[in-house]
């Protein structure tokens, strides 16, 4: 869809929120509820607010499959205590609650994610997809959104920098179990640059991995069949333990290229 009101977009052409809390699913509630009490108990008064994103809040997740992702946004800017500190509390947290595969904790300042810098970046991502689960809600001072050329190559035009570190870390990885982790993690990420990608031409958006290497396909036939490999793998990463090798060597610097063609690169960040 190309009318500007294609799919997860308002009747004006932007962006809806993606995710609520009364989504939530029953087994993902005491979940929830926990990272809202143990995010706040580590980081009290410097804690400004705290948000849920990925598949608990828009209600998809799957027991013993799906992972927690909760992001902080402090009052100050994060020292090294204070991500050690988020580090520990998803330790904390994946151990404790069987029903999820992992819990991430991104920690960041509340003046960075208002900042002009990332304001199509970070801003929209609290913006859209993180869902608030206490404190004042960052969104309501950042502007509304529509997936445009400029918000594709602020979320994902920096592939062709990070890329390198990505070869590095998958060529250095030892264990299954990192190796798994791994996978999924840059799996989901090269699946999210070939949607956004693609983004402003479809007119809309949408989260779920399979649609998303639906659309990359429909714009890219050739690379259509990686892509799917990929989504699937960022699902079930133990079920395709050769295949991250061969992404990163041919579909991950190809997507960088296009990207950079199509998009431009995005702003450095110090």
């Amino acid at each position: 869809m190309t009318d500007g009101t294609g799919p997860g977009l308002d009747q004006d052409g932007c962006f809806l929120r993606e995710g609520a809390l009364a989504r939530i699913t029953e087994e993902f509630a005491p979940v929830a509820a926990a990272a809202r009490e143990r995010s706040a108990a580590r980081f009290g008064d410097r804690l400004h607010s705290a948000y849920l994103y990925g598949s608990i809040p828009r209600g998809t997740a799957v027991p013993g499959v799906s992972d927690l992702d909760l992001l902080l946004a402090l009052h100050e800017p994060p020292t090294p205590d204070d991500h050690a500190a988020a580090d520990a509390l998803g330790a904390e947290l994946d151990a404790a609650f069987p029903q999820i595969d992992g819990a991430g904790v991104l920690l960041d300042g509340a003046a960075r994610l208002l900042s002009d810098l990332e304001r199509y970046d970070l801003g929209w991502f609290v913006a859209c997809l993180c869902t608030p689960l206490s404190g004042p809600d960052l969104a309501e001072r950042l502007p509304r959104y529509r997936p445009t050329s400029l918000l594709a190559r602020e979320t994902n035009g920096d592939l062709f920098r990070v890329l390198p570190g990505m070869r590095a870390r998958a060529a250095a990885a030892r264990t299954e179990e990192e190796r798994r982790r791994l996978t999924r993690g840059m799996t989901r990420r090269l699946v999210r640059t070939g949607f956004t990608l693609v983004m402003p031409w479809w007119g809309g958006w949408t989260s779920d991995l399979a649609e998303m290497a639906e659309a990359f396909g429909r714009y890219y036939p050739a690379r259509a069949e990686q892509m799917r490999a990929a989504a699937r793998a960022a699902r079930a990463p133990a079920d395709h333990p050769a295949l991250l090798d061969e992404l990163l060597s041919d579909l991950a610097p190809w997507l960088a290229d296009e990207y950079l063609a199509v998009h431009g690169p995005k702003a450095p960040r110090p």
